[in-house]
């Protein structure tokens, strides 16, 4: 795997194996909950074990699923290879009768300090407080004293607040790299999660569902650090990345 590089990975998982997937490989009271980056996360994690390409977004049935993976097109075709069948048919990595297969290109890594760039994010735009993880609209509204807050304004402060730049040993290497112009909702839903939480060797992982918010932020951004901006797009942005949650798609600014 070489070092520094990016590329864009885009399938097209077949609905009915995925719908077959999630009732094979879930327990009966979590498909109650329609969790589909948890059941991508799975078959990403069985094709790929731990090369899986993060982050992800599925976007719909048509338009398919687009990831961010440093695996090249031959170490792609290797890991396909070797993939769990059922898996990499599902996602659709191998052409077939109404599939052409999983397409790849390379995806920028030098950015130009000051270039200005749109984007559009799906977040779940949270804070971690004494009630554990909480809406941060939510949040925002139990702090505050007076004025009426609007979700839009507290999801973009929110945005700016985990990208921004932090002083001391805490600050993490993709943190700064951008300056946010603007910042608008574009949408938003109530959506709950399956998680497992953590278990003792040779127990199994108990399941909760999460409740929480699942927000389309759209706005434009100005790259400040080009270094630190390749290593916020491989990344992804908040918590939950691996769960189809904070891929940054880019595009020119119109």
């Amino acid at each position: 795997m070489s070092e520094g590089q990016l590329h864009l990975l885009h399938t097209r998982p077949d609905a009915r194996l995925l719908a077959a997937w999630v009732a094979r490989h879930h327990a009966r009271h979590e498909r109650q909950v329609s969790d589909l980056g948890n059941a991508l996360h799975g078959l990403l994690r069985a094709a790929f074990g731990q090369a899986a390409p993060q982050p992800f977004r599925y976007l719909d049935e048509e338009r398919g699923l687009l990831a961010y993976t440093s695996l090249n097109a031959e170490e792609m075709s290797a890991q396909v290879a070797l993939a769990d069948p059922l898996a990499a048919q599902t996602l659709g990595l191998g052409a077939c009768a109404g599939h052409e297969g999983y397409r790849l290109r390379a995806f920028p890594t030098r950015w130009l300090a000051g270039q200005v760039l749109e984007f559009e994010v799906r977040v779940r735009p949270t804070v971690r407080g004494a009630k554990g993880e909480q809406d941060a609209f939510l949040h925002a509204v139990s702090q505050a004293q007076s004025e009426p807050l609007q979700r839009e304004a507290v999801y973009a402060q929110w945005l700016h607040d985990h990208l921004a730049a932090r002083n001391g040993a805490s600050r993490e290497d993709w943190q700064g790299a951008v300056d946010l112009e603007q910042v608008w909702l574009a949408g938003y839903q109530r959506l709950a999660i399956v998680r497992r939480s953590q278990a003792p060797r040779g127990e199994a992982r108990q399941a909760h569902v999460i409740d929480g918010p699942d927000a389309l932020l759209r706005g434009r951004l100005r790259v400040l650090d080009p270094t630190a901006f390749a290593r916020l797009l491989a990344r992804g942005v908040g918590r939950h990345r691996s769960f189809g949650f904070g891929m940054l798609l880019l595009s020119r600014p119109c």
